[in-house]
C-alpha cells in the first residue's frame, strides 16, 4: 500500500518516473547520486526508495541519532556516523557494511550542494575497501526521473574508474541547473 502510495505521488501527482532498479541479490553497495544541487535531492532518494520498496541508507553525524530524532533517522534509512577528527571516515563507513546484513549506502560525491569541479573521492575508497559494487544514481530534473544504473565494481585504477562513472551523468540536469556537476568527457 505504502509503495502505491508513494508512486502516486512521485509519478502521477509529480510527474517523475523511476528508471531502473536495484538487483534485490545486491544487499551492499555504494549508490552515487548525482547531481546533488538541492536539499529536494534528499526527497527524491525518500520517494525512489519507497517505490522501488527496497532499503536505502546513508549516514549521519551520530550527535542526530538523540531521542526522539534517532527514530526517525533510523526509519528512513541513517546509520550514525563518528565523525571525529581523529577516526579515518572510510575505515568508519566501511565498518558500518560490516556490522549490517543489508548496506546500500547513499552518498553524494560532491559532498555539497554547491557547484564542484571534482568529486571527493571517498565513496571510491569505501566502496572497495567494503569489497562492494558502486551504483550511478542519476537525479536527472531535466527529464523528471531518476535512473538507477548497472553496479560498477571498482578495479583499484581510481583515474580510469571515475572516467566510467563520470559518463553516467552526462547531460544530467540537477534542481539548480548552475549548480550541477558537469564531467569531464562533456
Amino acid at each position: 500500500m505504502k509503495q502505491k502510495l508513494y508512486k502516486f505521488i512521485f509519478c502521477t501527482l509529480f510527474g517523475w518516473k523511476v528508471v531502473g532498479t536495484i538487483a534485490p541479490e545486491i544487499k551492499k553497495c555504494v549508490l552515487i547520486a548525482v547531481p546533488h544541487t538541492s536539499w529536494w535531492d534528499f526527497f527524491l532518494g525518500m520517494f525512489t526508495r519507497g517505490i522501488l520498496n527496497i532499503e536505502i541508507n546513508y549516514v549521519a553525524k551520530k550527535e542526530l541519532f538523540v531521542f526522539p530524532f534517532h527514530y526517525y533517522f533510523t526509519w528512513t534509512g541513517g546509520r550514525p556516523l563518528n565523525r571525529q577528527k581523529n577516526e579515518n571516515k572510510v575505515d568508519s563507513i566501511a565498518a558500518v557494511f560490516l556490522k549490517n546484513e543489508v548496506f546500500r549506502l547513499a552518498i553524494a560525491p560532491e559532498g555539497t550542494r554547491k557547484k564542484v569541479t571534482e568529486w571527493k573521492t571517498g565513496f571510491y575508497y569505501i566502496a572497495l575497501k567494503a569489497n562492494v559494487p558502486i551504483i550511478p544514481v542519476a537525479f536527472d530534473y531535466g527529464k523528471k526521473q531518476v535512473v538507477y544504473n548497472e553496479p560498477f565494481y571498482p578495479t583499484g585504477n581510481i583515474e580510469s574508474d571515475i572516467a566510467y562513472l563520470e559518463r553516467y551523468f552526462i547531460g544530467v540536469i540537477g534542481k539548480n541547473p548552475d549548480l550541477s556537476y558537469v564531467p569531464k568527457q562533456q
